[in-house]
């Protein structure tokens, strides 16, 4: 019988990738749960972290200098624990999740929420885990159920339904960066599952932020000469957030999380995770949520669970 493993980043969403064996789960799974539920609200925190940095920073500061600092941090990680560098033919996948996953989704959801609210991005990229589904079911030519497309078609229905009304009938600049990144990252998260075959889902993450330093570190200096940087309390945390806490330390809770209860449960948790950015929305911006951004995101959980279900 074959079973399913997973590669997941900074947004927390499992990519499942069959023929991998499955974990062993523990009896004792309470420490596991925890830890996988303070993974997914690292990931929850993402937007409003990226918002308050936005407010010292410029978009384009914000991203490199978060890149540089993270894969400093994972660097770090691979030295201490001696981590073996990746053969050769490992670095061109490795190069498409830094590019998906390091730069891309980044980049273009930092640019997307220039103008665009957290609640807004957290409910059109809440149809990251549908989108990934289908370009890994293209990449590995996969035959899903019925059911399965069904409940994919009627969540991004339901996103693009949700978009055009928000933005007065017609897209905006902000909704094409957050649908652009749901495509590159999804790309990227499809690749990384492949690469999880072989290596921990925390090192693929961890060698691709270092394969950006050649551009990250010159791209911030460039950023920060260009754009003009005011600290403040909130820019500062902000940026150590989304460096530290999302792209980095938040993996290292889940995949631990997800080795001790398992795929499926741990999945069942990232449900939460587009609600729980709306709770954030609101509690650390002050934001002011239209009835449709829960009942869309509520509905787009339950086009996922639907595909969670028709994929077994």
């Amino acid at each position: 019988m074959r079973t399913q493993s997973s590669a997941i980043d900074e947004t927390g969403i499992a990519v499942s990738t069959p023929g991998a064996p499955e974990p062993h789960v523990p009896a004792n799974r309470r420490p596991g749960t925890l830890q996988a539920a303070l993974g997914v609200t690292a990931f929850s925190l993402t937007f409003p972290a990226t918002a308050w940095g936005l407010e010292g920073f410029g978009p384009w500061s914000l991203v490199a200098v978060r890149s540089v600092l993270a894969a400093v941090i994972a660097g770090g990680c691979l030295l201490a624990l001696r981590v073996p560098v990746p053969s050769r033919r490992h670095w061109a996948g490795l190069a498409v999740v830094a590019a998906g996953v390091v730069l891309g989704f980044p980049l273009l959801t930092t640019l997307a929420l220039q103008t665009s609210t957290t609640a807004h991005a957290a409910v059109v990229v809440g149809l990251l885990p549908l989108t990934t589904a289908l370009l890994s079911a293209l990449r590995t030519g996969a035959r899903p159920s019925r059911m399965f497309w069904g409940a994919a078609l009627a969540g991004a229905a339901a996103v693009i339904a949700f978009t055009v009304q928000q933005s007065g009938g017609a897209l905006n600049s902000a909704d094409a960066y957050l649908f652009g990144a749901l495509l590159i990252c999804a790309a990227g998260y499809t690749e990384g599952g492949r690469l999880a075959r072989t290596m921990p889902g925390w090192q693929v993450i961890g060698w691709a932020l270092v394969l950006c330093l050649p551009l990250s570190v010159p791209g911030a200096l460039v950023a920060l000469s260009y754009e003009p940087v005011h600290l403040t309390a909130h820019s500062v945390a902000g940026l150590l957030w989304v460096a530290a806490g999302s792209q980095f330390l938040g993996l290292v809770v889940w995949y631990r999380g997800m080795a001790a209860i398992g795929i499926p449960k741990a999945s069942q948790l990232q449900l939460a995770q587009p609600l729980l950015t709306l709770v954030w929305s609101v509690l650390l911006l002050g934001e002011q949520l239209t009835p449709a951004a829960p009942l869309t995101a509520a509905a787009v959980l339950i086009c996922i669970a639907l595909t969670q279900r028709a994929r077994g």
